[in-house]
């Protein structure tokens, strides 16, 4: 069971929000009232995510947040408030916040946005500690930067390598140009996207003794890594 600290002032509007999180999504929460109680709840333990009310006493949830992201730079942190200013939602994504609701809000929504968030975080992991694919035919070594088929193997180049990766983690749905472009090149102009041409058509060439793996384009949109 994922663990969320709430940190909420209004008691009633706490009780309802964990008691809904806890019986709709399932999850354990852990309610503190104001910005130091929460402080001393994520000292104590170990939590999947955050909500931090931003008006609280004794701790703002902007200071708070900015102390939770001293101890954890990658916990999801929810920021809610009654604000809408704009400069406080460029201050919360300024502070490491991942996302921000403007009191009043729907507790379904709250709860669309925490699954959502956790659902992108989870794949952030995985991506990280995925570095061995199966192709086909062909085994992918990404830290070795090695294919490997039938005995024989291909050293690749880190572009090569890199783009491979994330067409594996893409395996059979659409890898965007601009995502691919971005990622590896961190940058999406017209000359790194010719580049990227080019280390394609040696991949193709590298995968090519199988017949059931193709590289293929999406016309607007990308490349798939077909596995059939």
């Amino acid at each position: 069971m994922q663990k969320i600290l709430l940190a909420e002032d209004d008691p009633n509007l706490g009780e309802l929000l964990k008691d809904y999180l806890e019986l709709k999504g399932k999850f354990d929460v852990t309610l503190a009232q104001d910005g130091e109680e929460a402080l001393t709840a994520f000292r104590k333990d170990k939590y999947d995510l955050c909500i931090f009310d931003v008006m609280m006493p004794k701790k703002d949830g902007f200071s708070l947040g900015k102390d939770v992201r001293k101890m954890d730079k990658t916990i999801p942190i929810i920021y809610a408030t009654a604000k809408g200013m704009m400069e406080d939602k460029t201050q919360a994504f300024e502070l490491g916040g991942d996302d921000y609701i403007t009191k009043p809000f729907r507790v379904e929504e709250l709860l669309l946005r925490i699954n959502a968030l956790l659902k992108r975080v989870s794949k952030d992991k995985e991506e990280e500690l995925a570095d061995k694919f199966e192709i086909g035919n062909y085994f992918f070594d990404y830290t070795s930067q090695i294919i490997s088929f039938k005995g024989q193997q291909q050293k690749l180049s880190t572009k090569e390598a890199e783009l491979l990766r994330l067409l594996c983690l893409n395996k059979n749905d659409v890898l965007t140009r601009e995502e691919a472009l971005v990622k590896i090149w961190h940058d999406d102009n017209y000359f790194t996207g010719r580049s990227m041409d080019v280390f394609l058509s040696k991949l193709r060439k590298y995968l090519k003794e199988d017949p059931n793996v193709e590289i293929v384009n999406v016309h607007g949109k990308g490349y798939k890594l077909l596995v059939s």
